[in-house]
């Protein structure tokens, strides 16, 4: 009849990861999940009983929805077996279409509980799902959840069997009247792709009775002597306690900044504690206060120093529950005068980011998001990164936690505010959203209101007022096209003007208007695909396979949007559009979207420039030309004159061919509030055929680093680079494989054609498209390499191209010995 359901392993003591939500009165607990990803209990360490079982492996995809399909006794055998997650239907990079995704989908998962487990609660989560989800165990309909960026959660205690358990998923993927969607436009209404899936975890989480449901650790007064945490714990009575309980609250010596893997002893900073009695089943808040905290370590930019908040649970002296959230002392304030990190002026300095990815949408592992967070605050140099449209994935936020990486968060929206019914689905995100985030130290700002939507009191108090109830730490604030605090003011009044600045000087370069007076101001977009030639229209395509010119104005955009910004102290600084390329119905180039300084596959445009160079020297010279040493068909001239290096260095040597051409200093005149501005050189005429650059840069009277540049195609080379040469065998795992045509330096060649193919041997399997065309993408792109759940040893990838020969990678996968269902 099915395939045979697999077994969890008899343990019943296990790490308990994931957040369980304070609704857990209700059979369906449809929102967030206090906490973030690396909330725990320790029932190794403290001897209570806790467990979850991922359920992200062996799930079995039909494809499109037979009505039969949701039945327990439906014959499966035929489906498919994928791993989360996991996207409905297979995608290249671009042309994608939103009718290969608009249905119904379904898929099922077979399971068998230990009996070690029949006297507790069992909650179903899912992490989230695109874009609607109906769920059937044993043939029993959960309700509907509209929805697809946040977890909701199921009580299913009551629905298990001590046999075969039958869960079926039913997705819509439909566009639906829920955010970010619901116009009647239709797709095209919103600015980015929507493919659906379930794309991110689902997992059973195993509980006593009475246990911590959510924990929300709030850092007060961090800069004073007097500092203070106030701990908020819901607990959830399965059934009425029959003595009072003890609940104690410690804070923890954390996690080292620099890496998640090396743990501090542990050292208990400050304790608190109280006995409750709860007097009904469900839900109950219990308060507590960590005072006489003593010195800590701020978390900030460069030090994002962690610390845990430990909260147990005790009944007559044993223990029922442990949970444990990870936070930072950190104070961020949004002032008139700018913005203040930790008491210091800082200028936020971001890129916008959207979670899309090539071949699969939304639907990475946690390692892929991870390494987003990395590029933005290590490659790209960025304090802050606005997570657009929509709340982003655990795995992102944490890893913005581990880097000090500042970030905006927002509910699912894009221009639009829908009816009744859609507005409380925006009005549960933001509760969602905030009650899911509001431990992350990253998070220094909520947005209350979909991105660029009309002003509307009646919701948007309601969601203001929602965030500062459910957190208070932060301030609020949303995207605004008006630049104006007239109906702003009198209808909503939120803490931060955030204005999305798209303006043109009539010189063609980047206006920035005056911020407004008496309110804190920053702006949350420039840049983008503006035309800023023509003052006009979003038709600016950063494309590396474009027209050149076009490509080298971006990163001069990028420079003169934060140096012009900068020229007013009262602006907070600016979070520039974008950080990654994405799939798009609008103003794109075969579905793909091209304002940012990095491709859909990650890689750094000519755009990205300018992030590369603004970094201390110290920490690692740069050197970063906004051109392309190329003397091909379509820059038969070469760069020409008056083009932009960005370094950040004090001066720059210029050889062509061993004969020095000239000596640059950089151009504070023209860009007098960026740290580190561009260099201007004048390439023309050079009169060589092939010329040969070299690029000396000083810092002082010392050489800090020299590039050279060949414009001789036929030493050209295939560049091939995986991001981790390690990964584990859970069959979700993955790395990217970038690939490039370089000259015989390494630095970009463009416009090259043909195709790269790959063969792989090994664990592992190649997610994307094989053979890759090349003249789309401009001789750049990349695919992932993905595990084979428990397959272990050595992947082995080579890639091939025509003329520019083949190059191997190799990667290891380990054994996966998280928890599972296996």
């Amino acid at each position: 009849m099915s395939k045979n359901p697999e077994k969890f392993p008899k343990i019943s003591r296990r790490s308990f990861v994931g957040g369980l939500s304070a609704g857990f009165a209700a059979f369906v607990t449809d929102g967030a999940l206090g906490g973030s990803s690396v909330a725990k209990t320790t029932a190794a360490s403290s001897g209570l009983e806790c467990c979850t079982f991922s359920l992200d492996r062996n799930w079995l995809f039909g494809g499109k929805l037979s009505e039969a399909a949701t039945a327990a006794q439906f014959n499966d055998s035929v489906f498919s077996r994928v791993i989360l997650p996991h996207c409905v239907t297979p995608l290249s990079w671009q042309k994608w279409d939103a009718s290969q995704w608009e249905t119904l989908w379904v898929y099922r998962r077979h399971f068998v509980l230990p009996n070690e487990l029949n006297k507790r609660r069992i909650f179903l989560q899912f992490d989230g799902v695109m874009i609607g989800a109906t769920s059937y165990l044993n043939g029993h309909a959960l309700p509907q959840h509209l929805g697809g960026y946040l977890p909701f959660q199921y009580e299913i205690t009551n629905l298990l069997t001590p046999q075969d358990n039958v869960l079926a998923v039913a997705v819509d993927s439909h566009w639906m009247n829920v955010p970010p969607e619901g116009s009647p436009k239709g797709t095209r209404a919103v600015d980015y792709y929507l493919p659906g899936g379930i794309l991110r975890s689902v997992r059973l989480n195993s509980v006593p009775q009475i246990f911590i449901a959510d924990v929300f650790a709030k850092p007060v007064n961090v800069l004073d002597a007097k500092r203070r945490v106030e701990v908020k714990c819901t607990i959830d009575a399965g059934v009425q306690p029959q003595h009072e309980l003890k609940i104690e609250a410690a804070l923890l010596e954390g996690e080292h900044p620099a890496a998640q893997s090396l743990r501090a002893a542990g050292r208990t900073l400050a304790h608190a504690s109280r006995e409750v009695r709860v007097d009904k089943t469900g839900p109950s808040e219990v308060d507590l206060t960590l005072a006489g905290i003593g010195d800590v370590r701020l978390w900030d930019n460069e030090n994002p120093n962690l610390y845990e908040i430990r909260v147990r649970m005790s009944m007559k002296g044993r223990p029922l529950h442990e949970r444990r959230v990870r936070i930072g002392f950190r104070e961020a304030r949004f002032e008139v005068d700018g913005f203040f990190l930790n008491g210091k002026r800082l200028r936020i300095f971001g890129l916008n980011r959207h979670e899309l990815f090539p071949y699969v949408g939304y639907a990475m592992p946690d390692r892929v998001m991870r390494r987003d967070a990395d590029v933005l605050r290590r490659e790209f140099n960025c304090n802050f990164v606005r997570c657009s449209h929509y709340p982003q994935s655990e795995a992102f936020l944490d890893a913005c936690d581990e880097l000090g990486l500042m970030v905006w968060e927002e509910p699912p929206g894009w221009g639009y505010l829908g009816d009744d019914a859609w507005q409380e689905l925006l009005y549960r995100d933001v509760g969602d959203m905030v009650r899911r985030d509001r431990n992350h130290p990253s998070i220094v700002i909520w947005a209350v209101r979909a991105n660029e939507t009309r002003n509307d009191p009646d919701l948007y108090v309601r969601t203001k007022d929602l965030a500062r109830t459910l957190d208070g730490s932060r301030p609020t604030s949303g995207s605004m096209t008006s630049h104006s605090r007239g109906t702003w003011e009198q209808e909503w009044h939120q803490d931060v003007f955030a204005f999305d600045d798209y303006h043109a000087e009539p010189d063609g370069t980047v206006s920035i208007a005056p911020p407004l007076p008496g309110v804190p101001y920053m702006l949350s977009e420039a840049v983008g695909q503006f035309n800023y030639a023509t003052g006009k229209h979003f038709d600016a395509y950063y494309r590396r396979a474009g027209d050149v010119a076009v490509q080298e104005a971006q990163a001069l955009r990028h420079a003169q949007a934060h140096s012009r910004a900068a020229n007013y102290d009262r602006i907070c600084g600016v979070v520039a559009w974008c950080a990654f390329e994405y799939g798009s119905p609008a103003n794109s180039i075969d579905g793909v979207k091209n304002p940012g300084v990095a491709d859909v596959f990650r890689i750094p445009k000519l755009g990205a420039s300018f992030y590369l160079a603004q970094v201390d020297p110290a920490v690692r010279p740069v050197i970063e030309p906004d051109f392309y040493w190329d003397f091909g068909s379509k820059t038969s001239s070469g760069p020409g004159k008056h083009v932009a290096i960005f370094s950040n260095c004090d001066r720059l040597e210029l050889f062509v061919n061993g004969e020095r051409l000239a000596t640059l200093n950089p151009d504070h005149e023209n860009f007098p509030h960026i740290k580190y501005p561009p260099f201007f050189a004048d390439f023309s005429p050079l009169g060589a055929e092939k010329p040969e650059l070299r690029i000396n840069a000083y810092v002082g009277e010392k050489l800090a680093i020299s590039r050279s540049f060949s414009a001789d195609p036929s030493q050209d080379q295939l560049w091939v680079h995986a991001d981790d040469t390690e990964l584990i065998a859970d069959g979700a795992d993955a790395t990217r494989l970038a690939f490039r045509a370089v000259d015989k330096f390494g630095s970009q060649r463009p416009f090259v054609s043909g195709e790269v193919s790959f063969q792989i041997s090994g664990p592992g399997v190649i997610v994307g498209d094989n053979p890759f065309q090349w003249e789309a993408s401009g001789g750049a792109g990349a695919v992932w390499i993905k595990t084979l759940p428990g397959q272990t040893g050595r992947i082995s990838v080579t890639a091939t191209h025509a003329t520019l020969g083949s190059k191997s990678v190799a990667i290891e996968v380990r054994p996966n010995t998280s928890p599972s269902i296996d």
